[in-house]
C-alpha cells in the first residue's frame, strides 16, 4: 500500500470515471483526511494479523492518485512483475521502479519485470488489477472493456500467465447517460469460494451466462449485487490473509452499509469482514478499498 503525499480530485480521469466527485475543502485538509483514512485501514488490516508493506508515496513529481498502486503493477507467484499501460498521462508518474527495488531487498523474489507501459504509444491500455479482476485458482480473468480496458493488452497478459480471458461489456447509467463501467473491479470481486458481482451491469444476456457459468464452474457462490450496492463501491472488495491461514474480505465501510443482511451472512460463512471507512478518498479518487491493496504474490527468498 502506497501512503499518499499529494491525494486529491484528478480532472484527467474523471471524464470517465463517474465516482469521483468534486470536494470544496482545501487542499491540505483532503491530502491529511486521505492520510488519516489510509493509516486507519493499514491499522485495521494489521490488526487482523494481515502483513502489510507500507511505501511512502513521493512528493515530487506530484501524484494525486498514488493511493491505488494496483492499477500499475502486479505480482506473480513465479517471480514475475508486470507494470501496466495507464490511460491518464498523469498516473503514469506512479509507475516506481524503487518500489519493485524495495521488494527484492525485502527478500522478495523477482526473476523478471514485464513492462507494457509501450502500449500507451499505440492508446491501449490495462490498467492492471483495476481492469482485470483475477480468479488464480480458475486461472480466469474477467474484464469489462472500456477506455481503460482493452483487448490486445489484456490478451498479451493472458498468454503471459497462461490465463484464460472472460471479457464482456458492462454499463451504467449516470443521470441518464448510459456509460462503460471504467474499472472491472468496481462491479465484481472473487474470492477463493465466492464471488461478489453486480450481473444487471452486464450489457448482454449472452455475457450474463458466460461470467456466471464460468464462475459457478470454478466452484465459485455467487453473491449478485444491485447498481445501487455497486455505486456505493460493493463490487470493490478484497480477499487477503493472516500467516494463521485465517481469510478476510476487505470491503469499504461505505460497501458494507450497502449491503442487505443475506449478503453479509454468505460472505461471512467464507470470510471474516474488515471495513475501514475511507469516504475522503472514495468521493475524490472514485476508487475503494480494493484500489488501495496491490498484493504481493512473490515468494521470499530462502
Amino acid at each position: 500500500m502506497v501512503r499518499p503525499a499529494n491525494f486529491g480530485f484528478n480532472p484527467e480521469t474523471a471524464g470517465n470515471n463517474f465516482y469521483q466527485k468534486v470536494d470544496e475543502r482545501s487542499a491540505e485538509d483532503i491530502r491529511e483526511l486521505a492520510r488519516k483514512e489510509f493509516d486507519g485501514m493499514v491499522a485495521m488490516l494489521r490488526d487482523q494479523g494481515v502483513n502489510v508493506l507500507v511505501i511512502d508515496d513521493s512528493a515530487v513529481p506530484k501524484k494525486t492518485d498514488s493511493v491505488f498502486p494496483n492499477n500499475w503493477f502486479s505480482t506473480h507467484p513465479d517471480g514475475k512483475v508486470i507494470l501496466y499501460p495507464m490511460f491518464s498521462p498523469n498516473r503514469r508518474l506512479e509507475r516506481r521502479k524503487d518500489i519493485i527495488e524495495q521488494l527484492m531487498q525485502r527478500g522478495f523474489k523477482v526473476n523478471e519485470i514485464i513492462d507494457l507501459s509501450f502500449f500507451e504509444e499505440s492508446h491501449q491500455f490495462l490498467e492492471g488489477t483495476g481492469s482485470m479482476v483475477l480468479d488464480h485458482q480458475a486461472k480466469v480473468i474477467y474484464a469489462c472493456y472500456s477506455d481503460r480496458t482493452h483487448p490486445l493488452p489484456l490478451e498479451y497478459v493472458a498468454k503471459i500467465l497462461g490465463y484464460q480471458v472472460v471479457g464482456f461489456e458492462a454499463v451504467q447509467e449516470v443521470q441518464g447517460k448510459v456509460s462503460p463501467i471504467y474499472h472491472t473491479n468496481v462491479m465484481m470481486h472473487v474470492g477463493t469460494n465466492l464471488a461478489v458481482v453486480c450481473l444487471d451491469s452486464i450489457a448482454k444476456a449472452f455475457d450474463r451466462r458466460l461470467v456466471q457459468e464460468s464462475l459457478t464452474r470454478s466452484g465459485k457462490k455467487v453473491i449478485p449485487i444491485t447498481p445501487k450496492q455497486k455505486f456505493n463501491f460493493a463490487g470493490n472488495m478484497l480477499e487477503v490473509g493472516n500467516d494463521g491461514g485465517e481469510k478476510f474480505t476487505v470491503m469499504s465501510q461505505t460497501a458494507l452499509d450497502s449491503l442487505n443482511v443475506g449478503q453479509i451472512q454468505q460472505i461471512e460463512k467464507y470470510t471474516t469482514i474488515i471495513s475501514p471507512s475511507i469516504p475522503t478518498i472514495e468521493k475524490l479518487g472514485g476508487g475503494s478499498v480494493r484500489c488501495m491493496m496491490a498484493e504481493i504474490f512473490l515468494a521470499k527468498n530462502q
